[in-house]
Order: structure tokens, then sequence, then C-alpha cells
């Protein structure tokens, strides 16, 4: 088994880092700069940052928070929220990020997956999939629909579909986030992460709902997820990343060392 990647997500709402329970009632939480540094500094791998109203406001991303951010971390580090062209990606990479995540954007345009893949290559095209379970229809088989705009606007796309197009557009990461787990600190959605994991070939990010680090043992032992996304359990303080990454490893999953 592969070593398994622990990611932080950071989810900025104007200049505060946010957080709710399925998409609603978020609060402000602290400055994103110094949460960044400090995640950074506890040996997390990567870094995930949302501006998770560019898109319902129709805006662009706050360049000057992902350049402050990207002065103060080493570590690979996705930005995402608001990026619905080239020059937006450009702008996302020259301010200091690896990675982009596309999400609202690439559902409405499919082709700017294909277009960032071209000019920045896949590595650094990372597919954000909001995902809602849904009744089985034979518009939606598996159960499991698109949802985007923040968790806004069903769009009645199959998400196994959909990971599917978009692998074969270039994608070369899905994050898949399960709007009915996020925040709730109940565990993953073990169906739908395996589901998407074995209807795809390139690296899954399981997002939604990790509480305790037995969360995260599930996904990996459960799941196909090549990686697992966290905020809750360590904005809130009840983890660190060092006691995360002791339990997998006693676990016998193999964890990137901190350094």
């Amino acid at each position: 088994m592969l070593s398994k990647r622990i990611i932080i997500c950071l989810d900025v709402r104007g200049d505060k880092t946010t957080k709710g329970i399925k998409f609603k009632g978020n609060i402000d939480i602290g400055d994103p700069v110094a949460m960044a540094k400090q995640y950074y500094e506890q040996g997390v791998d990567e870094l995930v940052f949302y501006d998770i109203t560019a898109s319902s406001d129709k805006r662009d991303i706050i360049i000057d928070v992902v350049k402050n951010v990207a002065k103060n971390i080493f570590i690979p580090f996705a930005v995402g929220g608001g990026i619905r062209s080239l020059d937006d990606m450009y702008n996302v990479l020259n301010a200091g990020a690896e990675k982009i995540s596309i999400n609202s954007a690439a559902v409405l345009n499919p082709g700017l997956i294909a277009d960032g893949a071209r000019f920045f290559g896949s590595q650094c095209i990372v597919l954000g999939m909001d995902v809602k379970g849904v009744k089985k229809t034979p518009k939606i088989p598996s159960g499991y629909e698109i949802v985007i705009n923040g968790g806004r606007t069903p769009m009645g796309i199959d998400a196994v579909q959909w990971a599917k197009k978009a692998q074969g557009l270039g994608a070369g990461e899905i994050c898949l986030n399960s709007i009915d787990a996020d925040g709730t600190n109940q565990g993953y959605e073990l169906t739908l992460t395996s589901m998407i994991a074995d209807a795809t070939s390139i690296p899954i990010i399981a997002s939604g709902g990790a509480g305790v680090p037995e969360h995260l043992k599930d996904v990996f032992l459960k799941t196909g997820a090549d990686a697992a996304l966290i905020a809750s359990m360590v904005h809130y303080r009840r983890y660190t990343v060092g006691r995360i990454k002791a339990y997998l490893a006693k676990e016998g999953i193999p964890v990137r060392e901190i350094i």
C-alpha cells in the first residue's frame, strides 16, 4: 500500500476560515494564513484552500490570501473557488498554488478541464465534486447527484458518470465531498467513495465527515481513497496532525513521516 496523504481543508469566506455542517450554518473560526502555517508546522501533507462563496457570488477568488498562505508553507497547496478560465488558473498558480481545484465551473463548462490539463498538466487539475445522495433514477443510476454553487444547485448529473467523464477530459485527481456527511464528524461516506474509486483510475481524496482518526482508517481500508481531507477535527483542536498520523501508523496504514 502506498503512503496515504492527510490533507487539511481551509474553507474561506471573506478573509476568514469558516466551517459549517452540510454546507450550512457557517461560522468564522480563524485566520487562514495563520492556520495554514500552523498545520504546515504540524506536518500535514497538503492543504486545500476553498473560497466557498466565490462561485455563488460570481466573483474572482481572493488572490491576496492565496499569496499570503503560499509564502508561509512549503507543501503542495490546492486552491479552488471562482476559477472559471485559464487566466484564473494562471493567476492562482502564479500566486503560489501547485494545484487548481475546479468544481462548479467544470460542471457548467467541462471543456475547462481539458483546457487546464493541456496548458498546465493534468497533475495540476483537481476536480472538486460536491455530491448528495438522492433516489436512484435512470438519469442518476448511482443514487448520487452532483450539486454546484456551494451545495445550492442540484444538477441532475450522476456522480459516477461525471467522475469518469472528468477523468477522460484530463482531471488528474478528484476531491470527493459528501454533502450529507460534511461537518457531521460521523465518518466519510464510504459507499460513495468506493463507487468513485472503483470507477476511475486517478487519485481520490475522500472528503466530508471525519471526526476521529478511526474514520480515516476506515476510508483507507474500506475504499480506494488515496488521501483523506480533514477540517473540524483539527480546526477545533481535538487532534493534531501528528496524533492522527501516529494512530494510522500504529494501525498499519502507511503515512508520510513528519519531518
